[in-house]
């Protein structure tokens, strides 16, 4: 299982450099650099509320679910 975050795709349609998108947040640019590069571990919800009212977008805008490439055969 794989968390994809598109932050790249929402922030290049928002014509937003990751500085001005961190400040509107409220959270570190490295932070966000940690979010777009795919190891954050998790994202509080009171971020992730930040970051779809700074976007004015749906989680599901900037979070996608991929499965895994393997599959088990018990």
């Amino acid at each position: 299982m794989a968390i994809i975050v598109d932050l790249d795709v929402q922030l290049a349609k928002h014509h937003l450099s990751v500085g001005e998108f961190a400040a509107a947040v409220g959270i570190t640019p490295a932070n966000i650099a940690v979010l777009k590069n795919g190891r954050a571990k998790a994202v509080r919800f009171s971020t992730l509320d930040a970051i779809c009212r700074t976007l004015e977008c749906q989680p599901g805008d900037v979070l996608r679910w991929v499965p895994d490439d393997s599959t088990n055969d018990d």
